[in-house]
């Protein structure tokens, strides 16, 4: 009895140990995503004048871990009526996530000066217009429908 409760016990470790290490090889990738190359490109230097790509980057992620333990398929036994009892366990995890990138600005660097020039996502304003040209109409049409509902009374 003694040694099947070890046995549970051992292998409830190696899967939260195997579990933890998905987990912080994870982690490793991700923050490699925000390091400074992945922000700041490659100076290009032509000239006098230096310029840096520099990239807005952002990673979003999530992970879940869990295992339980107790009656199960895994371990037999016999109970006082003999009548056979199973007690087991399980485990598992999982994750995700994503990280998006997009370029952000040109840093020129020149003798005289150094400024930084953004550069416009023009997909991004669009699409941005169009969200709240759509949720103005929305409530255009919803305050018509409720002035005539209100006709109506």
């Amino acid at each position: 009895m003694a040694e099947d409760t070890n046995t549970v016990e051992t292998n409830k470790m190696k899967i939260d140990e195997s579990a933890l290490e998905v987990i912080q090889q994870n982690m490793k990738e991700f923050l490699q995503a925000g390091s400074v190359e992945a922000v700041y490109g490659k100076p290009i230097k032509q000239a006098d004048t230096v310029i840096i790509p520099t990239a807005e980057v952002l990673s979003v992620m999530g992970f879940g871990v869990g295992s339980g333990y107790g009656r199960g398929p895994s371990i037999a036994k016999e109970n006082e009526e003999g009548e056979n009892e199973s007690e087991g366990g399980g485990g598992g995890g999982g994750g995700g996530g994503r990280i998006l990138s997009r370029p952000a600005a040109v840093i020129i660097a020149t003798p005289d000066e150094v400024r930084v020039e953004p550069i416009m996502d023009l997909t991004k304003i669009g699409l941005a217009a169009l969200t709240a040209g759509g949720f103005v109409l929305g409530m255009f049409f919803r305050m018509l429908s409720a002035k005539s509902a209100l006709k109506d009374i």
